[in-house]
């Protein structure tokens, strides 16, 4: 499995319309092809940033099969208008599972 970690600049003033938003994307990760996950987290310390983490078995399924996909315009539609800035995309493998 791979981790996409998207780290998303969020306007000030869309922080509860961002995740509700995101809250109603749910479903479209969930029938996203090799999607095995998704969470979204905030960044205490500058809160204006989260990260959204997706588990997929492979980066092919992220890269190719979902930003291919209508479920990636749909996503993009529910939380696009919410970006300060354009999202930083990064693919993670876990390499040691501690505990």
């Amino acid at each position: 499995m791979i981790y996409e970690v998207a780290e998303l600049y969020i306007k000030p003033e869309s922080h509860a319309a961002f995740q509700a938003a995101v809250a109603e994307a749910v479903p479209v990760f969930k029938n996203a092809t090799g999607c095995l996950s998704m969470r979204l987290d905030r960044d205490i310390e500058v809160p204006d940033t989260y990260h959204l983490v997706v588990g997929w078995q492979t980066i092919e399924h992220h890269t190719a099969d979902f930003r291919g996909s209508q479920g990636f315009l749909a996503w993009r539609g529910l939380v696009g208008s919410h970006f300060a800035l354009p999202p930083k995309v990064e693919h993670f493998e876990t390499v040691v599972s501690g505990f």
